[in-house]
């Protein structure tokens, strides 16, 4: 099982105060022989009838000597666990969550945005200090 990040527990206890349900931890995806972990899997209830909202969330801190390196290697493996989950979990949405820092430096400037943009990747932006989520972007 790979090591999990740094703001790993920052990221989930975000989520549990936003009123998600932390259903695995991490998520196992199996495909074609292979196992996948995603660091999160939630659940919210979201209507009076039970239903429910799934997603799955990967954590990145941006903390390696090189952002653009760490961006390269978060968007490869967001887009195979998105492709996973299309097939194995279709209900479940991807999510890339990232701290308040990271999308300053890195996703609110062009460079970033057009990966984001280009590859359609739903961010969660978290408060690392207050352990919270700032904001959604889909």
């Amino acid at each position: 099982m790979p090591a999990k990040d740094i703001y790993h527990n920052t990221a989930k206890n975000a989520l549990i105060k936003d009123g998600w349900q932390i259903t695995n931890d991490p998520l196992i995806l199996e495909y074609g022989g292979k196992d996948l972990f995603v660091d999160l899997g939630a659940e919210k209830l979201i209507s009076a009838e039970k239903d429910s909202e799934k997603i799955a969330v990967e954590i990145k801190s941006f903390i390696g000597t090189s952002q653009v390196n760490d961006l390269e290697k978060a968007v490869g493996q967001y887009i195979v666990y998105r492709n996973i989950l299309e097939e194995v979990e279709k209900e479940r949405i991807l999510y890339l969550a990232i701290t308040k820092k990271s999308f300053k430096d890195i996703f609110s400037e062009a460079f970033g945005n057009l990966i984001l943009t280009k590859n359609k990747i739903l961010l969660i932006v978290i408060d690392p200090q207050k352990q919270e989520i700032l904001q959604w972007i889909p």
